[in-house]
């Protein structure tokens, strides 16, 4: 099935920009002598937009298709991406992130409900793991490009080179509207329609978008954090880079092993278990300043977190009621985008505050904290099962 891998071809270009732009401006804000609290707001306002709109996103891919969505939200990144390279400055980036945070979670929500509708049910977590590898792809890239490119360009020019990876899927989605098949344009005519909030009802529903708004926490605390981490303790960015790339081959690895391991264990269970080696790995940074040892640990991180999108998505749409799988996409991107916003402004005033060992600690907390709570929610259901 062509269409899967050339939608997971567009994830990987677009989230290889929208995610290497991470690094770019944080280590861009430190050089123009913004503190830890700044870049988190400046972070924070990535998650603003996208928070209060992914509901209606969801509801309008159910109703009209994915290519529309997709199409706007690659030319809004491209757009977002080009600002810093033509108007220089750290004000400018208050408004970049919050174009390219509202039009990559139009793509991102488009992308989960087609990918779900993409062949039987028997194709379900074939095609999210597809995608999701995608993912982990542009993880690898991303931190690489944005690296080398401040080393060898500078940051203004990184930002630019960063905006050239929508231009693929924006070709793409412009002239081939047959990669998006009809089948993934949603089911019309479904009524009435409820609340977007009535989809909490649902307990395991509710569970899978709180992990998933674990996993998305961790994911923010280590893209956001570990750059300033590692340029307080003397990495060049192009050793930080690499280091997030480690965490991305880690990423990559999980993912194609993740077929073969949903086989033999509950979705469920393995996203409960890959939290908290999340956030064992958490606790770990903060001891280590030896570039191969925060490697290993962003390995291991990476192994935790690398499971937690595919499972997350997969299992949400597999419980969506049907004609709003979507809108459960998008309720998921809500919870997400709620911790993109809490996390750098939180983590960001801590770091400022109290230094970098208690950020990594607190974040580990809240990991093994969430897992233990899915960890007795699970086992509270085997118990009641007949």
């Amino acid at each position: 099935m062509m269409a899967i891998y050339l939608i997971a071809l567009m994830c990987a270009l677009l989230h290889a920009g929208y995610g290497g732009s991470r690094v770019v401006l944080a280590l861009y804000a430190l050089n123009l002598g913004a503190d830890q609290f700044t870049i988190g707001t400046i972070m924070a306002l990535k998650a603003l937009c996208p928070t209060l709109l992914a509901l209606y996103a969801g509801k309008l891919v159910d109703r009209v298709g994915p290519r529309l969505p997709m199409l706007w939200g690659s030319v809004g990144s491209g757009f977002a991406l080009a600002l810093p390279y033509f108007f220089p400055g750290l004000s400018v980036l208050y408004v970049s992130v919050v174009i390219l945070g509202t039009s990559f979670q139009f793509f991102f929500v488009a992308v989960q409900g087609t990918t779900g509708a993409l062949g039987g049910p028997e194709d379900r977590a074939r095609n999210y793991s597809i995608i999701a590898i995608g993912f982990s792809l542009a993880a690898f890239l991303g931190p690489l490009i944005a690296g080398f490119s401040i080393d060898y360009l500078g940051y203004l020019p990184a930002y630019l080179v960063l905006a050239a990876t929508t231009v693929i899927p924006i070709v793409l989605l412009w002239m081939k509207p047959e990669v998006l098949p009809k089948a993934a344009a949603g089911v019309a005519g479904v009524e009435p329609r409820k609340s977007a909030f009535d989809l909490l009802h649902n307990a395991k529903l509710r569970n899978t978008f709180i992990a998933s708004g674990l996993i998305s926490t961790a994911w923010d605390l280590y893209l956001f954090y570990f750059p300033i981490y590692g340029n307080a303790i003397g990495l060049s960015a192009s050793v930080i880079g690499m280091i997030s790339a480690v965490y991305a081959i880690a990423v990559f690895v999980i993912r194609v092993a993740l077929p073969g391991i949903t086989r033999r264990w509950g979705e469920y269970a393995i996203l409960v278990y890959a939290i908290a080696v999340a956030g064992v790995a958490f606790l770990l940074f903060p001891w280590f300043e030896n570039p191969y040892l925060l490697a290993c640990v962003s390995f291991l991180l990476g192994l935790g977190l690398g499971c937690g999108q595919p499972l997350s998505m997969s299992l949400i749409y597999s419980l969506a009621p049907r004609g709003r799988a979507s809108e459960s996409a998008g309720m998921r991107v809500t919870f997400n985008n709620f911790t993109h916003m809490v996390v750098p402004l939180t983590f960001g005033g801590i770091g400022t505050v109290l230094g970098f060992a208690p950020v990594f600690m607190f974040g580990a907390s809240l990991l093994l904290a969430g897992s233990y709570y899915g960890y007795r929610n699970e086992r509270a259901a085997f118990q009641r099962a007949p």
